[in-house]
């Protein structure tokens, strides 16, 4: 079996940050598969393959390439059956999809603005202009300008955390007694915003944090490894 390459979006100081290749990570991992990474800063992603690919993760498989983490994650399952499951069955499979997206639009989107600021100020060089100018346009306004009154919204972010918290105050994982995808999905922002800002999204007494280091502890550490802020 060929060896996965995976490109991992990179920052200054080798900051493995983006946290939809950290949905990819553990799930390479969870499936017992063995894999290298290739840095790849925002500004080289034109360059990887054919130069189609528009984002990260991508991987590639032989002579397969697939972007996109929920893409990755199906091709994954799909490819390795006999591996362990990273959904737990076709209804789990869909319950993960709803997941993805109402953690996507409640959540992550919410926190973005708030370190947009941080991840520049980690970015290699030659990505801080580039990130600069693309977030200022997507959210209409200065990286430095979305920062402000984070902390006012840091409270309405641990109300919409309401769900979570409480789901994850009677079992260990969301996928119950051990992980499935859906914790890498939702744990990708966590360390996310670990790796590149000190602006604390949870506090050490809430459930939520419980199980981020629970996460953090899986697959030997990997996720602890690097640099970041511990929070």
């Amino acid at each position: 079996m060929s060896r996965i390459v995976l490109y991992d979006l990179v920052g200054a100081d080798d900051r493995r940050f983006s946290s939809h290749c950290w949905r990819i990570r553990p799930a390479l991992a969870h499936k017992g598969l063995s894999f290298e990474t290739v840095p790849t800063p925002f500004t080289s992603i034109p360059r990887i393959g054919d130069g189609s690919f528009p984002t990260l993760p991508v991987i590639r498989d032989g002579e397969t390439w697939v972007c996109d983490s929920w893409a990755i994650a199906e091709y994954l399952e799909t490819t390795y059956p006999d591996r362990p499951s990273l959904f737990g069955g076709a209804a789990g499979h869909a319950l993960t999809a709803f997941v993805s997206q109402w953690w996507r639009t409640r959540l992550h989107l919410f926190v973005m603005p708030m370190i947009l600021r941080d991840i520049h100020d980690h970015l290699v060089p030659e990505d801080k202009d580039w990130f600069a100018e693309t977030r200022a346009k997507r959210f209409g306004n200065s990286i430095v300008a979305l920062e402000k009154g984070r902390e006012e919204r840091r409270v309405e972010l641990r109300e919409r955390l309401g769900p979570l918290r409480q789901m994850l105050a009677d079992q260990p994982f969301l996928g119950g007694a051990a992980p499935l995808y859906a914790d890498y999905l939702v744990m990708g922002t966590f360390i996310w915003a670990r790796k590149m800002s000190p602006f604390a999204l949870v506090t050490p007494d809430d459930p939520i944090h419980a199980w981020m280091n629970r996460c953090l502890d899986l697959h030997d550490g990997a996720a602890r490894s690097g640099p970041g802020f511990d929070w």
